[in-house]
C-alpha cells in the first residue's frame, strides 16, 4: 500500500527483536520505572521522548515488556496524560512552522501544497479523536491560534 500523500511504497527500516520477556540485564523494577515515567511526564516530555530517555539513559529497552502496557496507558492511569494526542500536536507544530516559512517566502508553492496536506491530516485526526473520545466535541483547530502549541 502506498503512503498517504506520495507514491512511496515499502516498509524498510529497523525492526525490534521479537522478545517476549524482560532481558536479564534490566535492573529497574516496575515501581521504579513508573516513578521515572511520572517524573518525565511532569517535566513535559512526550511519550516518544520518555521512551527514548528510558532506553538511552536508564537501559530499559521496552516498557511493554515490564508493564504489559504502553507508556501512554501508564500516564492515563496516573492522571498525567496530555490533553492533545502527541501525533496531532506534532502536526500542528509542523503547520505553524510551515506558515511561518510561508510568511517569509510568499512564492513557495511547494510549501503551500505541503501546508494543505498537513492541515488535511490534522482535520482527519481531529475527526477521529472526537469520534473516539480523546478530544472534546467542542475542540476546534484554528490555524491563527495554533502557535500556542509551540514549545
Amino acid at each position: 500500500m502506498a503512503r498517504m500523500h506520495s507514491g512511496a511504497r515499502g516498509k524498510s527500516g529497523s525492526k525490534r527483536p521479537l522478545k517476549k520477556s524482560v532481558p536479564l540485564w534490566v535492573t529497574y523494577k516496575q515501581k521504579e520505572t513508573e516513578m521515572i515515567i511520572a517524573k518525565l511526564a511532569k517535566e513535559g516530555k512526550t511519550t516518544a521522548e520518555i521512551g527514548t530517555i528510558l532506553r538511552d539513559t536508564y537501559g530499559i529497552p521496552d516498557v511493554r515488556l515490564i508493564f504489559k502496557k504502553k507508556i501512554l496507558e501508564i500516564m492515563v492511569e496516573k492522571g498525567i496524560s496530555p490533553e492533545i494526542p502527541e501525533d496531532l500536536l506534532s502536526l500542528i507544530r509542523k503547520s505553524v512552522l510551515v506558515r511561518k516559512h510561508m510568511g517569509l517566502n510568499k512564492k513557495d508553492m511547494t510549501a503551500k501544497h505541503g501546508l494543505q496536506l498537513t492541515e488535511s491530516k490534522i482535520k482527519r485526526l481531529v475527526k477521529y479523536y472526537k469520534r473516539t473520545g480523546r478530544l472534546a466535541e467542542t475542540w476546534k483547530y484554528d490555524p491563527q491560534r495554533a502557535g500556542f502549541f509551540m514549545k
